[in-house]
């Protein structure tokens, strides 16, 4: 039985690559790598169970991304966001200094790339009608 693959699955995707990177580092330093880098904390169990659930989650995605979308893809689709924030910088809605920002929407766009490597083959076998295997692995 196939899952029907909607918007709203695209959206709850990104919500959980947004969790994923916004945990792991922000600028704001309420962050996975904040908790961590602070010379106030001693590093600890319960800080490296949290690292090692983040770096689980972060192959994941990364796994599926990279399946999906390719080197290529990934590569093109930060290329793409990377000139529309160009774009955004030299009209003047964008800052060049102001680093905050432009870091909280590399961070978007980075969770963005994630969530799209996750549904892409859902969107492309929506598109064409193909779908993707994974020649290197014999499911049971």
């Amino acid at each position: 039985m196939a899952v029907e693959f909607t918007v709203g699955s695209f959206f709850a995707r990104w919500l959980f690559a947004m969790a994923l990177v916004f945990v792991t580092y922000n600028p704001s330093d309420y962050s996975y790598l904040g908790w961590v880098m602070d010379e106030y904390r001693e590093f600890g169990p319960v800080m490296a169970f949290i690292g090692v659930a983040l770096l689980i989650a972060w192959i994941v995605f990364l796994r599926a991304t990279m399946l999906s979308m390719g080197l290529l893809g990934i590569v093109l689709g930060g290329a793409l966001f990377g000139c529309v924030i160009w774009w955004f910088v030299s009209i003047g809605v964008l800052s060049p200094y102001a680093t905050g920002t432009l870091t909280w929407i590399i961070l978007l766009v980075l969770s963005f790339i994630l969530a799209a490597g996750m549904s892409w083959s859902h969107i492309r076998r929506r598109l064409t009608g193909q779908f993707d295997v994974d020649e290197n692995v014999l499911y049971v």
